[in-house]
């Protein structure tokens, strides 16, 4: 499977709790954050529903993870 690449661009200070917690089920905390997911419908509907927060692009290395700060991870 394909995997994408998430990045939480705006605070979820005045989001909505529904909303927060799509975010940290995302595996998302500071802003600048990214992970890594697969690319699964369940996924994609989650980041549909932040859709506001955050930011997608297509993950480049499938062997590369990031951690919380973005910095990459063997």
């Amino acid at each position: 499977m394909a995997k994408i690449k998430i990045s939480l661009i705006r605070s979820t200070i005045g989001a909505l709790p529904k909303h927060r917690a799509t975010v940290r089920s995302l595996g998302l905390r500071k802003i600048g954050s990214s992970t890594i997911q697969e690319d699964t419908p369940a996924i994609l509907g989650m980041v549909r529903h932040v859709s506001h927060l955050v930011s997608v692009e297509q993950a480049q290395g499938e062997s590369i993870a990031s951690n919380e700060t973005g910095k990459k991870v063997k």
